[in-house]
């Protein structure tokens, strides 16, 4: 091993001046739990919904439903360019009113009784309105949900007056990642796994720790985030953001393809990739992503991944190659629903190609390990067998979520966490 990737390992969690004991896992499995992080979570923190890629010209919408609190949401891109979001519901008898996830429109009819609307929310049109009574069409317009953007990703707040704005939600980690490059935002493939049984906390969580990656990835990617100078995939750094976290993972820095592995050697060829996750492996510094003071802070040479996951429910994944994203949405107290989108350039010839298929299929391949997992140990932590949980150094990102939840759920302001 060469001396200059020998790195001393940090102790994390206490550093941030977290918790060492066991934590509970009454949130993980009461139904009593979730009802209280639907209202004091998910009904108060902002969310992010995506990218301002998905709305790429004037006129673009895109539609979605938060399920965890029953909103149904349409967001829209003037002509102006603004974007904007709204209650999915016609004001006539609330009816849902556009049914495509995507499409551009600069206005809508809804199909029951053609009332129209601007993509601005306003009220364009009634039917035979003068047999409404006192009908006012300024004051009939869709409902409007809180919407801002940073860095390009969109969010929204589901409060009808938000306690704090976006910049105050994200705070010293939405400063740490300001200007953060996200290479080939505009083209993605999407993993969706709809409902598993599994709690959103648990799920998210077997995304979040490197602890794991030996064992449970022996098949993939073990071998490429341990080595005999890390044979338990310690991170690289960690840090506490407010309600928001990032983790520094390593990378295996020795790594080269097994010599059965055929499909893999063929595809990255002589291209060091070994603690690479980013689509973009021929430019191991796609959009600059290394010279960015957040990503692998320590500048370690060894980085496999920086893990950013801006509380309650999105994580994005940066590597060397490029970046992919993941959101949670909890559907009960033990189902969620999650999906995957990763970012991949458009290749410059075959082999680029070739190798960004072998990279998809290997993502594939990780989702599958993972969720092969979760549903045994939703189960298992609902037999009742055991009350408390027990967390090591690596998984800090685990201890800080759930102090957070609990300080969401307690809390009875928003600005009362965030202070």
């Amino acid at each position: 091993m060469n001396d200059a990737l020998k790195i001393e390992l940090p102790q994390i969690t206490k550093a941030n001046g977290l918790g060492t004991g066991p934590i509970p896992i009454e949130p993980y499995i009461s139904p009593e739990w979730y009802e209280r992080e639907k209202k004091q979570i998910f009904g108060r923190a902002w969310l992010c919904m995506g990218r301002v890629e998905q709305l790429p010209e004037a006129n673009s919408f895109i539609t979605t439903e938060v399920e965890v609190c029953g909103v149904l949401v349409l967001i829209t891109r003037n002509k102006a360019d603004k974007i904007s979001a709204f209650h999915n519901v016609c004001s006539h008898r609330s009816n849902m009113l556009v049914l495509e996830p995507a499409g551009t429109a600069s206005k809508f009819a809804c199909r029951y009784h053609n009332w129209s609307y601007r993509n601005d929310g306003s009220c364009l049109g009634v039917p035979d309105r003068e047999n409404f009574f006192d009908l006012d069409l300024k004051e009939r317009g869709l409902t409007p949900i809180a919407c801002d953007v940073w860095e390009g990703w969109i969010f929204i707040n589901l409060q009808p007056e938000p306690e704090v704005s976006l910049k105050e939600f994200l705070g010293s980690f939405g400063e740490a990642f300001r200007d953060a490059p996200f290479p080939a935002a505009e083209q993605f493939f999407t993993i969706d796994v709809g409902n598993m049984r599994a709690n959103w906390k648990v799920t998210i969580d077997a995304f979040a720790e490197p602890y794991h990656v030996p064992v449970l990835h022996t098949a993939t990617v073990g071998a490429t985030f341990a080595n005999k100078l890390n044979p338990f995939s310690r991170p690289l750094s960690g840090n506490a953001r407010g309600s928001h976290r990032t983790l520094t993972t390593f990378g295996n820095p020795d790594y080269t393809p097994p010599e059965d592995a055929l499909v893999e050697r063929l595809a990255y060829g002589n291209v060091d990739t070994g603690n690479v996750l980013g689509s973009d492996v021929n430019s191991l510094d796609a959009g600059g992503l290394q010279n960015h003071p957040a990503i692998n802070p320590n500048r370690a040479p060894s980085w496999a991944t920086e893990i950013a996951w801006m509380f309650p429910n999105f994580i994005i994944f940066f590597s060397p190659g490029g970046f992919f994203s993941i959101e949670f949405w909890p559907t009960s107290v033990n189902t969620t629903r999650w999906m995957a989108k990763v970012h991949i350039p458009v290749a410059q010839d075959v082999r680029q190609r070739f190798q960004q298929e072998h990279h998809n299929c290997r993502m594939g391949e990780i989702f599958l390990e993972d969720v092969s997992n979760l549903e045994c140990q939703q189960k298992a932590m609902e037999s009742g067998a055991k009350k408390e949980i027990i967390l090591q150094d690596s998984e800090f990102l685990l201890r800080h979520s759930i102090e957070t939840v609990m300080k969401w759920v307690e809390a009875a302001t928003v600005r009362e966490v965030l202070k």
